[in-house]
């Protein structure tokens, strides 16, 4: 008898310190981490035929890369995302996380390749496969940076 009251007076204790405290709203955003502040920022923007792609592109003081991303094809839905992904080399390595159009319950991620010469970022294609939900370059498969649609060209951040 004397072990099963242990037992309930153990289990009823541990789940008293396993429940969350309700926490002051105000408290818990002071602890958040900030978002790191970008060292610069550049912005680019591609065209093709009737189709544009808008990049805000921050670099970081870690080196990784951040960003804003939107792509308008024609006839086809607006896609608004984040970029955020790092460089090997000359070549930013990514990944795209956008919605579709209005549609704000799917959310897509592509990986992307842009290859920087001079003040030009050119998009890459290459073989992209998708496993259990996670799409990414297939490796060992060259991505091709010269028959490609669009080449970013550096224009002036507009102010939101």
């Amino acid at each position: 008898m004397k072990n099963l009251c242990f037992f309930c007076l153990l289990f009823a204790c541990v789940g008293f310190l396993s429940c969350k405290k309700n926490e002051d709203p105000k408290v818990g955003k002071a602890n958040q981490v900030q978002a790191e502040k970008p060292i610069s920022v550049q912005c680019y923007k591609a065209l093709y035929e009737q189709d544009t792609i808008d990049l805000k592109m921050n670099t970081l003081k870690n080196g990784k890369i951040s960003g804003d991303m939107v792509m308008k094809f024609f006839n086809m839905p607006k896609k608004v995302g984040k970029i955020a992904g790092e460089f090997r080399g000359d070549t930013l390595f990514a990944s795209y996380t956008f919605i579709q159009g209005a549609n704000e319950k799917i959310t897509y991620k592509n990986p992307m390749a842009f290859l920087k010469r001079g003040n030009e970022l050119i998009l890459g294609n290459g073989k992209i496969q998708t496993t259990m939900g996670a799409s990414y370059f297939v490796k060992g498969s060259p991505i091709d940076f010269e028959r490609v649609k669009f080449k970013f060209i550096t224009v002036d951040c507009e102010a939101k």
